[in-house]
């Protein structure tokens, strides 16, 4: 019951001091103003947080979260909602993925699947 208090206690200022700051876009570790899935784990997070989730409860409720419309879990501080936008893979990312259920299928596995992996990134890419 008091870890509850203590979190809504947390929660509570920051919120107080989040509506202080102004429309200031927050920033990753990097520096960079958030994507709209940083901002939407994060936002997913907090509440999970502020509900004292735990284990496979809290699996279910990111998973769900993280799934909502944008405005559901997405919104910044400001109300705003960040933008989704869908993009298809990279041909090095399709590849990867390739390479990556090659390696499975022979049931490679530490250093053996990454040497792999490696190798097999260097051949050419079949042209579909």
């Amino acid at each position: 019951m008091q870890s509850k208090m203590i979190s809504i206690l947390v929660l509570a200022l920051v919120f107080a001091f989040g509506a202080g700051t102004g429309h200031a876009e927050e920033l990753n570790k990097a520096g960079k103003p958030l994507t709209a899935q940083q901002a939407r784990m994060k936002n997913c997070n907090a509440k999970a947080k502020a509900d004292a989730l735990k284990g496979d409860e809290r699996k279910a409720f990111m998973s769900t979260c993280l799934k909502a419309p944008a405005a559901d879990a997405g919104s910044d501080k400001a109300g705003k909602t960040a933008p989704v936008i869908a993009k298809a893979p990279s041909a090095k990312q399709v590849q990867r993925k390739a390479c990556g259920a090659e390696a499975k299928e022979q049931g490679l596995k530490g250093e053996e699947r990454k040497d792999f992996v490696k190798d097999c990134m260097k051949r050419p890419q079949a042209q579909g």
